[in-house]
């Protein structure tokens, strides 16, 4: 089976040298408690980070805070050209974004199948897209023809995740934010995750990964954030130079 990269077909608009996310003194608040404190942070387009930090460091709050999924109680938070402060900048960045939750977002009672189709024209897919997209990222996450007409109530662990993963690929996102993205997966979905993580910034894209596995995605990852206490204590991004990459315009494959 021929392997097509990741982002063939789309043009990525964000570049190395180019801030896809920038917070100034950003504050989000989980009901009243200040889960994220003043936080500073810059991600170049083309980067891999790895979020560490000790459980409640603010690591999740963090990548739902960029996925426009939390309202900023305070400070400036940019992502992907949209002012994320207002509710408009919110909606539109959900778009351009991919985040793989501790949870999976998937519709119990559907198949595998109906989700995946439902959250490709979610994303704005017409009928015909969302189905080429879809067959090429079921064969990239090997989820079988067989498991495509399974309720997902019926799946293990890992099967969801793939499942999840298969829907956030077909999106081609311009940033992927992953928490705890080997969780439930055996090695060879554990080495699918790796490598999509590749192509991905292969393809123009920037990565977000927040792992208990520090050496795994360590091996992946040129530059590591350090959260505690909500706040960046470590790789703010202010003196970290800004990666270079070259345009890749991808034309799609004859299959």
């Amino acid at each position: 089976m021929e392997r097509r990269a990741w982002g063939q077909g789309t043009t990525a608009r964000y570049r190395g040298g180019v801030s896809v996310v920038e917070l100034r003194a950003a504050v989000a608040l989980l009901g009243r408690f200040p889960a994220l404190s003043g936080v500073d942070l810059t991600i170049h387009a083309g980067e891999t980070i790895l979020l560490r930090g000790p459980n409640g460091a603010g690591k999740t709050t963090l990548l739902h805070l960029c996925a426009g999924l939390l309202r900023p109680e305070s400070g400036s938070v940019q992502v992907l050209d949209h002012d994320l402060t207002d509710s408009a900048g919110r909606r539109s960045v959900r778009r351009r974004v991919a985040l793989l939750g501790h949870t999976t977002a998937l519709y119990e009672d559907l198949t595998v199948g109906e989700n995946l189709r439902f959250w490709a024209r979610a994303a704005g897919l017409s009928a015909v897209e969302a189905d080429r997209r879809l067959d090429d990222a079921r064969k990239r996450l090997e989820v079988s023809d067989r498991l495509v007409d399974q309720p997902v109530h019926t799946l293990s662990a890992g099967q969801r995740r793939r499942t999840s993963l298969a829907a956030l690929l077909a999106r081609r996102p311009d940033l992927w934010l992953l928490d705890e993205p080997h969780a439930g997966l055996d090695q060879s979905g554990r080495d699918l995750v790796d490598g999509l993580i590749g192509d991905a910034v292969a393809a123009g894209g920037t990565v977000v990964v927040s792992s208990h596995e520090l050496d795994r995605v360590a091996a992946l990852s040129p530059r590591m954030v350090t959260l505690a206490g909500g706040a960046v204590v470590d790789g703010s991004g202010a003196d970290v130079p800004t990666p270079v990459t070259e345009p890749s315009i991808g034309q799609e494959n004859s299959r």
